[in-house]
């Protein structure tokens, strides 16, 4: 078999915290939100990212490769101290979480949108690794992050300009 890089398992690492914030989204989503659009797209992220995040799990387990990136602490940020592509500062999930109705509802949608493409960014910075993304299940499951998210993107770049 193709062996992994450490370009893969620090992928698979800073997508689990990415995804685990995703969640965090989502799950104010029953609480706030006011569109039916933005709750049943809530629904579909919630599911996919959550098996995802197993996905990832499992595979670093199997290699014997911590499911936290080492030093991280559960934090959402890379080795630099930066927030990884895409991650809300805490003055942003704040701002989420006080939000309601309609502002909740375009909060919601653009703060996906740009943590979307910070996996999206997450992606081209893995395939652009030397001998990345070799390894089956990371190169088939950095594929479906760019299409999917890729894909939501559009749908929710339209559900917002249908909620301005």
């Amino acid at each position: 078999g193709v062996s992994y890089t450490d370009a893969d398992v620090r992928f698979m690492q800073g997508m689990i915290p990415h995804h685990a914030q995703a969640l965090e989204m989502t799950a104010l989503v029953r609480q706030h939100a006011t569109t039916d659009a933005v709750r049943q797209m809530a629904l579909r992220m919630e599911i996919s990212q959550r098996d995802e995040i197993q996905l990832m799990s499992t595979w670093l387990r199997e290699r014997g490769e911590p499911v936290e990136m080492p030093g991280m602490g559960g934090m959402s940020m890379d080795h630099g101290g930066h927030l990884m592509p895409g991650m809300l500062s805490p003055e942003q999930m704040e701002n989420l979480r006080n939000a309601r109705g309609v502002e909740f509802d375009r909060l919601f949608l653009e703060y996906m949108i740009q943590h979307h493409e910070g996996a999206i960014v997450m992606v081209a910075e893995l395939f652009n690794s030397s001998g990345a993304a070799q390894e089956s299940t990371v190169f088939k499951f950095a594929e479906d992050v760019d299409a999917d998210q890729t894909m939501e993107i559009e749908r929710m770049q339209r559900v917002l300009e249908s909620i301005r």
